[in-house]
């Protein structure tokens, strides 16, 4: 059996889960470069039985798994993964799995982006780098006003993150209620007063066709020119193009992003030379505990299937 691993892009997977568990007979590969291109993804991807996928890294569009007549078996990091199509997987016989994840992650990455962001931890880091001392002023969290964009599991848990430092939490998404903010303490308010109210809007929505590009330019007009945008959910949240030109004018203070349009991100992408930024590679989901969780449960996914009784089955939400 010829498993391969895919987008291992810290070198870690190796190390996270004791692969021998899969018999003698496995032949597991490891891949760490991403690959873009669909005729090489497909010619790499021949030879084996079995993909692990981490998260949404590699897409498996249907025209991508009608190349990989050897494919029985897909296992996703997580236990929902919008670049496979599973619709695709079944009617070519490719059983897809998922595996145990920590939920809360990503709101973890956000609340630092919100305190690198209000402490400016980057620019002091650079500055005392080259030899200046002191040369920003940061701001106490308490009495700030959170805007949570998304009130869903970690909407909330970034909601008590901001109530614990003192904040003001409001928070709007497009089938809120007041009756569902109340619980969390959190104020509901109209998108229009998310964005004008708000010190930092911190998203946590799943990007559909109707939330893509939520965030625009209009939206970023409306925030105060002393706000801060955080995003740690998905890069076509926000139009990007229209922050970069926002950042460019000052009409927000800043921006941290954790999750891009594109990724990764292209050498050349115009929000690198955005200034006031916080940016990292997509990790808000990435620890050891949490990638020990998903190979250790990919392992057991791989298992089930060979014993013929395959767990965390994903399937289409409307069979064909």
């Amino acid at each position: 059996m010829n498993v391969g691993v895919l987008d291992d892009y810290q070198n870690v997977a190796a190390q996270c889960a004791d692969w021998s568990r899969l018999g003698p007979d496995a032949r597991v590969r490891f891949f760490s470069t991403h690959v873009d291109d669909s005729d090489e993804l497909v010619a790499m991807l021949q030879p084996f039985e079995v993909l692990v996928a981490m998260r949404e890294r590699t897409p498996f569009p249907a025209a991508v798994l009608a190349r990989l007549p050897r494919l029985h078996l897909l296992v996703t990091t997580g236990m929902r993964n919008a670049s496979i199509d599973l619709a695709a997987c079944e009617r070519h016989g490719v059983t897809v799995c998922g595996t145990g994840s920590n939920p809360l992650l990503a709101a973890e990455q956000a609340w630092a982006m919100v305190m690198a962001l209000h402490k400016q931890i980057v620019a002091n880091d650079h500055a005392v780098r080259r030899g200046a001392w002191q040369t920003g002023l940061g701001q106490t969290l308490s009495g700030l006003t959170l805007g949570v964009l998304g009130l869903g599991r970690l909407g909330a848990e970034m909601a008590r993150l901001g109530k614990a430092f003192g904040m003001d939490v409001i928070a709007w998404s497009p089938n809120l209620t007041p009756e569902r903010c109340a619980p969390h303490g959190v104020q509901y308010v109209s998108k229009a007063g998310l964005f004008a109210q708000a010190d930092v809007i911190s998203i946590h929505m799943v990007l559909t066709e109707q939330t893509h590009q939520l965030v625009g330019a209009a939206e970023l007009a409306a925030m105060k020119p002393s706000a801060y945008l955080v995003n740690t959910s998905r890069g076509g949240l926000v139009d990007e193009a229209a922050l970069c030109r926002a950042l460019a004018d000052g009409l927000i203070a800043g921006a941290a992003l954790d999750v891009f349009e594109r990724e990764p991100l292209p050498a050349d992408a115009p929000i690198l030379q955005a200034p006031n930024t916080v940016l990292s590679p997509h990790v808000g989901y990435a620890s050891w505990q949490n990638y020990r969780t998903y190979y250790g449960d990919a392992i057991e996914d791989i298992l089930a299937w060979q014993a013929g009784a395959p767990v965390r089955v994903l399937e289409p939400a409307q069979r064909p």
